[in-house]
């Protein structure tokens, strides 16, 4: 037998022992792992089976009747002996503050500054009616002194409280003169009824814009108590109608006329305006 041949026959021997012994291993293997998964089976169905138990407890809970009303309740325990004498030594405390008379004069002092607070309250509040009232008929008074057409300027002036001067002016970078105003009409919009208006008034030019139709307008000039007035009471095409008026006499002329009178002079009696004199004529 050759040499060539003998080996062949001791690889072929090797070969067969390492497939026997592979084979041995794969089958431990397997083993163990079928071991395995009986253990988890059996740890998983235990787990089951204590979910259903708990399960089945909470629903016989949920299900059970509410104890009955005439079952007696648990009686709270009662303090400790510590806690009852700190409550009663506050209570001593407490009474003992009430009796004291520094105590009193400060509770008394508080008492009255919060009837003086309440006082003032109301009296501000008081106040505040007054003024607001004040306000409301004032302004009631201005607005029901705009003259709507020439009649209306007329019976006011009767008052004789003011001086009224009609204008008419139409649109100019002039001024026209008009009582103690110079006037200019920049603009007049007639679909909305209203106007832009510049005007010199001691000698400083002012602009006032989009002033609507029988809206008043006052200024305060010097040597004047009160308000000069402006009102508009037509705009039509380029064009606007309406008066100034200023208050009857100047405040140099209201400083004078006590002098005058004490030095047994009478003063001199005031001239009718442009307006009433117009009217005068139209009646004749």
């Amino acid at each position: 037998m050759s040499k060539t041949y003998i080996a062949l026959i001791g690889l072929l021997g090797c070969t067969s022992v390492l497939g026997v012994v592979s084979m041995v291993r794969e089958g431990h293997q397997a083993k163990q792992l079928q071991a395995s998964r009986d253990e988890f089976q059996s740890a998983l169905l235990q787990t089951n089976s204590q979910i259903q138990a708990l399960t089945a407890k909470i629903t016989a809970m949920s299900e059970a009747p509410p104890p009955a009303a005439s079952e007696p309740q648990a009686v709270a325990p009662a303090a400790p002996a510590h806690a009852r004498s700190g409550r009663a030594t506050a209570a001593r405390n407490s009474a003992a503050r009430r009796d004291d008379p520094r105590f009193q004069r400060i509770e008394s002092k508080l008492t009255e500054q919060g009837q003086q607070i309440a006082q003032t309250q109301q009296d501000l509040q008081r106040t505040g009616n007054d003024l607001q009232g004040r306000l409301s008929s004032t302004r009631d008074e201005l607005n029901g002194s705009i003259a709507k057409n020439h009649d209306e300027l007329v019976a006011m002036e009767k008052r004789g409280e003011r001086n009224y001067y009609e204008f008419q002016l139409t649109k100019s970078k002039d001024f026209q003169r008009v009582g103690p105003l110079s006037l200019s009409l920049r603009k007049a919009n007639t679909k909305h009824q209203f106007y832009d208006l510049a005007m010199i008034v001691d000698d400083a030019t002012l602009q006032k814009k989009h002033v609507n139709l029988l809206e008043p307008v006052w200024i305060n000039m010097a040597d004047r108590p009160q308000p000069v007035e402006l009102v508009v009471n037509k705009v039509t095409k380029n064009e606007i109608s309406g008066y100034v008026s200023e208050p009857k006499y100047k405040n140099s002329e209201l400083a004078a006329a006590p002098a005058q009178t004490a030095a047994g002079q009478q003063p001199a009696p005031a001239q009718p305006s442009a307006a009433v004199q117009q009217a005068a004529l139209k009646q004749r």
